[in-house]
């Protein structure tokens, strides 16, 4: 498993009873998590002074209550800065455990750099751009594609506060199976292709996307961009079906026929600070040109 154990704004504290507590910066809050299936004793104080809990309905969803939250704050990784604000289905912008990743292949685009080399990275699915912004602050020039022109705008938000405003990235709201398919035609490449595409999802003209079916066409469609000497793939699964071995059939079948190389895949983590345990926080896949 790799463990995203490099934070120190972030931490979770405790699980129990299909819910975490965890402090985001100054903030506490409670969340479910569906891997919590354990009914632990909750003798942390946290848990009786939180600052908010996102409470799930039977019937789907759920809502937030609040207790002194603001509606915005931040908290940094390293040199980058995070813009906080809880929204729709418990979510507040950013996935902690993905910080495994972002050292990753920081390191490969930095090593890169460092040997004089210049490096385009594509990230699929971005979100709120913590892995752009990670693979920015190595180097690498991106570009940052999602379906959601809010959550591009928040992106940004994100880039400024991380002082990487200018930095080279293209920002793109797009379906990114056409943007892809475009990029094919117009004979652009690239040297790192980061992936995080969601379980079921529509494009901005109301295209669906469902992973079991979509996943491996778009992995072999996404070969086509990269370049002669790619550094590396990575793909991140939230989806129970797509669990690491899967990841790794997958891309050993689609990368290392063409490119060579290296597969592994892993659940990724978070450490819980209260016992010592590790939270299991879905699964990554990634592919690279050399072992490091």
């Amino acid at each position: 498993m790799w463990i995203a154990d490099g934070w120190k704004d972030y931490e979770v504290i405790d699980t129990s009873c299909g819910e975490k507590l965890e402090r985001w910066g100054d903030y506490l809050l409670v969340r479910p998590d569906p891997q919590v299936i354990w009914d632990t004793p909750k003798v942390n104080k946290g848990w009786k002074h939180m600052n908010g809990h996102y409470h799930r309905s039977k019937k789907g969803g759920g809502e937030w209550e609040f207790f002194n939250l603001p509606e915005q704050w931040t908290i940094q990784y390293k040199d980058l800065t995070f813009n906080l604000k809880p929204f729709s289905f418990k979510h507040t912008g950013l996935f902690p455990e993905q910080a495994a990743n972002w050292d990753w292949f920081s390191k490969k685009i930095y090593d890169a750099k460092k040997s004089g080399r210049d490096v385009k990275v594509l990230n699929l699915f971005a979100y709120t751009g913590g892995a752009t912004l990670a693979a920015a602050a190595a180097g690498a020039a991106v570009t940052h594609v999602d379906a959601s022109k809010g959550m591009v705008t928040w992106a940004k938000e994100n880039a400024v506060s991380s002082g990487l405003g200018d930095a080279p990235i293209r920002w793109l709201v797009d379906d990114c199976v056409k943007f892809v398919e475009r990029e094919i035609r117009r004979g652009n490449h690239y040297d790192g292709i980061i992936m995080d595409p969601p379980s079921y999802g529509r494009g901005p003209k109301g295209e669906i996307w469902k992973i079991e079916e979509k996943i491996f066409p778009f992995v072999e469609l996404c070969t086509k961009v990269l370049s002669k000497n790619p550094l590396f793939f990575l793909i991140n699964s939230y989806t129970t079906g797509l669990q690491p071995a899967v990841l790794s059939y997958m891309m050993n079948t689609a990368l290392v026929p063409k490119f060579g190389g290296h597969v592994d895949a892993q659940e990724i983590g978070l450490p819980v600070s209260s016992n010592g345990l590790v939270l299991p926080c879905g699964a990554s896949g990634r592919w690279e040109r050399s072992k490091s």
